[in-house]
């Protein structure tokens, strides 16, 4: 098997959508020989923030000498992104190698009676084997959907479980009220584990405390009240945080937006608390240096100038909101939005955020089949902005917003990762 017919195995089975259930990919794993077991994790769920905190936690790491396994997802560009140690994702060949391993093992599954496993099933046994056969000394695992019935959640233990922001999304699928989404994204809670969540409304954090005390986990709120921002601006943000009667001063990061000095400072808390009680050997230079050197590809990330192109991420109502509020720390004369959407998202709320704040707009379609069709999009924006344009070819949507800017304007792209992972993709490859 090469690399392109193991993308092609694994992309085939999207097929059998999504489970949320570890028996299946427990079997897969224990004909693996259970590569997930035995291995140190910092687990992250949550609704926004999981990304940039994993990164934060493994670049930090691995300035510290470690050999950190990072799994995120989805990808933006690159499949390959989602499964990497110390900053290189995993190579071809080894993908190829470990997929035609689990192709094997999927067969005896299925002759056994068991159901196929989906694809983020055969992704996540693909991570487990790779850092088990690479010996690394970290994993950040980052929760796919949910946490309680995830894939991620097959390990039995972990040094902590961190939970970012706890907002509305998948409410098909994790429920529609706060507290059932606590619920699920509390069930990466291991018994007598660490919790450190981010400060969440009290709906939210009510669940993990009830949850925590019935696995007698220890909980902890990261204190963002002890946080100071001292600057803020396009080209990253500095901050102290104060932690056990010291404070950490001029803490610099370049990833853009209000938002990720809160998501470094809960990797920071994180990181620290590790350190107080052994579990990690880090010194504040290694902290610091590894702040100031974390990236996160789409999230607030410019990618030209004169015009300012940036893309983001934002693909849910609390991600739009703060797209939003980020947009007032930079300067432009006036605002070109590029947007696409999937028809699973809450469209509505989130056009009705962004919408109004854009000059003009060019509608286009996210290059998957839960895909809102740019003209259904264009019905539900026309109530926000009149001043649109359908570009459905997202190369040629591209080309639109630069024919309708000036070099004193902003374009942003934003509604969906898949969106912003091929607009990064052509307008870098293009230049």
């Amino acid at each position: 098997m090469n690399y392109i017919q193991a993308l092609n195995y694994i992309n085939d089975k999207n097929k059998f959508g999504s489970r949320l259930g570890l028996e299946v990919i427990g079997k897969l794993l224990d004909l693996l020989g259970n590569p997930h077991l035995g291995m140190n994790y910092i687990h992250i769920g949550g609704t926004n923030g999981k990304g940039s905190t994993s990164s934060y936690i493994a670049t930090t790491l691995k300035e510290a000498g470690y050999r950190v396994g990072l799994f995120t997802s989805p990808y933006l560009e690159r499949f390959n992104e989602r499964i990497s140690i110390n900053g290189e994702d995993i190579p071809d060949e080894k993908l190829a190698k470990i997929t035609e391993r689990i192709k094997d093992k999927i067969e005896i599954m299925l002759e056994e009676g068991y159901e196929h496993p989906t694809t983020f099933e055969i992704v996540t046994a693909i991570a487990f084997v790779y850092f088990n056969e690479n010996n690394v000394d970290y994993t950040i695992l980052e929760v796919g959907l949910g946490g309680r019935s995830d894939s991620t959640n097959v390990i039995k233990k972990s040094l902590a479980s961190v939970i970012t922001t706890i907002d509305y999304d998948h409410i098909d699928v994790l429920g529609d009220t706060l507290g059932k989404i606590a619920y699920e994204k509390a069930g990466i809670i291991k018994e007598k584990g660490l919790v450190i969540s981010y400060p969440q409304q009290d709906e939210a954090f009510q669940v993990l405390e009830q949850v925590a005390i019935e696995k007698e986990a220890e909980l902890i709120k990261c204190p963002m009240e002890n946080v100071v921002i001292k600057d803020l601006s396009e080209f990253g943000g500095v901050f102290d945080f104060k932690y056990n009667g010291s404070i950490f001063k001029d803490i610099e990061i370049n990833l853009l937006g209000e938002y990720q000095i809160y998501n470094a400072t809960l990797a920071l808390y994180t990181l620290l608390i590790l350190r107080n009680k052994g579990l990690i050997n880090i010194t504040d230079d290694e902290l610091r240096n590894g702040f100031k050197k974390t990236r996160w590809k789409g999230r607030l990330e410019i990618l030209k100038r004169n015009p300012t192109f940036l893309i983001d991420g934002a693909h849910n109502l609390q991600g739009v909101k703060t797209l939003a509020e980020s947009l007032k720390m930079l300067k432009y004369r006036r605002l070109i939005l590029g947007i696409g959407i999937l028809k699973d998202k809450d469209v509505e709320h989130m056009v009705e955020i962004l919408a109004p704040l854009a000059d003009e707009i060019v509608i286009t379609q996210v290059n998957m089949p839960r895909k809102l069709e740019a003209e259904f999009l264009e019905k539900i924006i026309k109530k926000y902005n009149k001043n649109t344009f359908i570009e459905k070819d997202i190369k040629k949507s591209i080309g639109k917003t630069y024919e309708l800017a000036s070099k004193e304007d902003l374009i942003v792209f934003g509604g969906s990762l898949y969106l912003i992972g091929d607009v990064r993709r052509i307008l870098l490859k293009d230049n």
